[in-house]
């Protein structure tokens, strides 16, 4: 514990300089006034700072745990004792940049209810990157009861936060109404309709698919009927991400390799309650996570604890490699979402051919976020001729990223592409209606 003198301190004892000055100018005999009175103040300081409130206890609150952009608080409490209770108090705490990229933040802290000996507040933040936090020193400080001195302590805390990735998703009344009333919910019976596998005849009826007619058993029948399948479950979903350069640029304040972690997992939430199994795969230079196939939804929370530890690479996406032992690793016809992106055209021609290779055998989704920044670069009125030059840049960016995703739709690959918040409403719909048409 230290103290130090406050501004109050520090405008008394410049203030004395020109009163003695003046004073020495007329009697010469009282320039000693001057010294005497910065003495003085500095005595007062000095005992200020001694009879000041004692800070007798000490107590941050914070969650073990948090999810990325999404706000999280922390409780601070201090207990004082002695007579002496100060009237304000003053406390800030030094995060790691995974919780707050400035490196701190600073709490309010007014006297509680009946105990004014006792301060308490709240602060919030919003973590920006995936991993475990730290929580730093706890500086507070508070001025004596003369005003003139600073009184300050510093904490150091050793508790952490591991940030994981955004799951809010899952948890909305939406995606929850959904399952409840969704053909794959939790009620234990058999849909019949679209799927792979014949399951009965029916009649034909206002609204079914004419190509699901049995023409045959019509005939037989004297009425029209129609099949009805079974829908397909246990399939193997993999959700490969890229975690390279292009990935961890900023969007909307959180790098795109979070924006697609939660939109996988809220995919594989709903996959998982479909009675399918799910798998998470990263790469970047190199192949980096590679879970096993998981089924059932107790073990969503598994999967969301795997994505946590997909890192930030700042290296260019080796497609090639990446994707080669994702097919090596798969023994069975699977549904792959790769999630990318990608601004150089040799790295998506690689892309390309890695992914051409995967479609001979199981079934390729592509999911691309788009890129507002380029956007706002080229519907921004130019004012100069740099603006030209970037809008220009921006559009062949553009041109070539629409190239690349046209390339692949030829090639019988589905492409989702969309603003972060839309991809995952429209991932679950692409993932239903593969399973509606049963091409697992």
């Amino acid at each position: 514990m230290n103290f130090y003198p406050t501004r109050r301190a520090i405008g008394l004892i410049a203030l004395g300089a020109p009163i003695a000055a003046v004073l020495a100018a007329v009697i010469p005999s009282l320039w000693a006034l001057g010294a005497a009175w910065a003495l003085m103040i500095m005595l007062l300081l000095l005992l200020d700072g001694l009879v000041a409130a004692k800070a007798n206890a000490v107590r941050l609150a914070v969650a073990k745990s948090a999810e990325i952009g999404e706000p999280m608080h922390l409780g601070l409490e201090a207990e004082f004792s002695g007579k002496m209770v100060p009237r304000h108090l003053f406390a800030a705490l030094g995060l790691d940049e995974r919780l707050a990229e400035e490196g701190n933040i600073a709490f309010s802290l007014a006297p509680g209810a009946g105990k004014n000996s006792v301060f308490s507040g709240q602060a919030t933040i919003v973590p920006v990157r995936r991993g475990i936090g730290e929580i730093g020193r706890l500086w507070l400080r508070w001025k004596g009861p003369l005003g003139l001195a600073w009184r300050q302590i510093q904490k150091q805390s050793l508790q952490k936060v591991a940030v994981m990735p955004n799951i809010a998703a899952v948890r909305s009344p939406t995606v929850q109404m959904f399952l409840r009333d969704s053909i794959f919910g939790l009620l234990a019976r058999r849909f019949r309709g679209e799927g792979s596998e014949f399951e009965a005849l029916s009649e034909y009826q206002a609204g079914m698919d004419r190509r699901s007619i049995d023409w045959k058993g019509s005939a037989r029948h004297s009425k029209l009927l129609a099949k009805e399948y079974d829908t397909e479950r246990n399939n193997q979903i993999v959700f490969a991400l890229d975690c390279g350069a292009a990935m961890c640029e900023p969007l909307d304040g959180l790098p795109r390799i979070d924006r697609a972690v939660s939109a996988a997992l809220l995919t594989a939430y709903i996959a998982l309650k479909a009675g399918d199994r799910a798998s998470l795969f990263s790469f970047a230079a190199k192949p980096e996570l590679s879970t096993p196939f998981l089924s059932g939804s107790r073990n969503f929370s598994r999967l969301q604890q795997e994505a946590a530890t997909i890192d930030y690479r700042h290296q260019e996406s080796n497609y090639t490699l990446a994707l080669s032992t994702l097919q090596h690793q798969l023994q069975r016809r699977s549904l792959i979402i790769i999630f990318t992106d990608f601004t150089d055209p040799t790295a998506a021609d690689l892309m390309l051919e890695a992914a051409g290779r995967l479609i001979d055998k199981h079934l390729v989704l592509f999911v691309v976020l788009e890129d507002r920044e380029l956007t706002s670069i080229i519907d921004k009125s130019p004012g100069s001729a740099g603006d030209v030059a970037r809008a220009v840049t921006a559009q062949n960016l553009l041109d070539q990223k629409k190239l690349v995703l046209t390339r692949l739709r030829h090639m019988g690959i589905d492409v989702i592409e969309g603003a972060h918040q839309d991809i995952g409403p429209r991932l679950i719909n692409g993932y239903l209606n593969i399973k509606r048409r049963g091409s697992l």
